[in-house]
């Protein structure tokens, strides 16, 4: 996600026409059992000003799944827990994950222990019925250092453990700088997946935010196979005005950008252990948010979703 997300969280259609008529086969085996949302980033807009009614309709579009990327002072979108989940469950949808940033205030050092505040984070989350409840952000200061990073990493590992008691799972999304900074000769992202448990922390691969800074989501998928239990499903096209987290690129409806989607998918799910696909488009090209969710689902259900 862009640097715009730290604000807000504390803060294809056609161009698939001409594949062949397997494609949309191509993950039919596995459907059943994978989970298919939006972050409702993709609709921030439309979210902060008229939250009911954008939900509204992406549930007539199609979608089942959705992931927040605001909640701020034990609100979702303005909607206390109660509130929201009823919102929610009166158009149809699920709320399997969320975004709410761990920030290094919410861990006391000195007692060992998070504050009330990241525990109520959790306890909202798991409210919700959330399965994830995911960390989209990396303080600066935290990669500076190589011991730094490796100890907060154990930080990481105990959050797992307090999502763990309430039935849930921590997680982490990546941005750019996790693969275009290095620490003891080592990518941040590197030392991340190797000083995390897999069984408390999840890993949420965002497979556009990682490209201008030379990720590449089939090699990362094959390096580390079964760490990524969920995807931000995103396609990226040069640009001259992306913003500083996407190095030059920046996201457009499925299937009409560079990353070659389809196969990254089916690499997720043979071999990465992903189970979770949410959709996610921050660019539009002149298109709006809300039509952009549209083709992207399109998309992804003429894949086999």
């Amino acid at each position: 996600m862009q640097v715009s997300r730290r604000k807000f969280l504390a803060n294809t259609s056609i161009a698939i026409v001409g594949a062949s008529l397997n494609t949309n086969y191509l993950f039919a085996s596995s459907k059943q059992s994978t989970v298919l949302g939006i972050q409702l980033y993709s609709v921030r807009d439309d979210m902060r000003k008229d939250p009911l009614g954008t939900l509204q309709q992406l549930a007539l579009m199609g979608y089942k799944n959705v992931e927040h990327a605001n909640y701020i002072n034990r609100k979702f979108y303005g909607f206390t827990p109660v509130a929201f989940k009823k919102i929610l469950d009166d158009v149809g949808l699920k709320m399997p994950s969320g975004h709410t940033v761990m920030e290094k205030k919410h861990w006391d050092p000195s007692k060992k222990d998070f504050t009330d505040e990241w525990k109520l984070t959790i306890e909202d989350a798991a409210f919700m019925g959330q399965q994830y409840v995911i960390s989209p952000w990396l303080d600066d200061s935290l990669r500076k250092k190589y011991d730094d990073l490796v100890a907060y990493m154990e930080v990481f590992n105990k959050s797992g453990e307090l999502c763990k008691k309430l039935g849930m799972k921590f997680g982490y999304h990546n941005h750019n700088f996790e693969f275009s900074t290095e620490l003891n000769n080592q990518k941040v992202f590197d030392i991340m997946i190797n000083h995390t448990d897999p069984s408390l922390v999840a890993q949420q691969l965002d497979i556009g935010n990682m490209y201008g800074a030379g990720g590449r989501a089939m090699e990362i998928l094959k390096t580390y196979p079964g760490r990524f239990e969920l995807m931000h499903v995103k396609d990226e096209i040069k640009s001259l005005e992306a913003g500083d987290l996407h190095d030059g690129y920046e996201s457009t409806i499925l299937g009409k950008g560079i990353l070659g989607i389809k196969e990254i998918i089916k690499e997720a799910q043979k071999n990465g252990g992903t189970k979770h696909f949410v959709i996610e488009q921050e660019a539009y090209q002149n298109i709006s948010p809300l039509n952009c969710a549209k083709e992207d689902l399109k998309a992804m259900h003429h894949w086999g979703f």
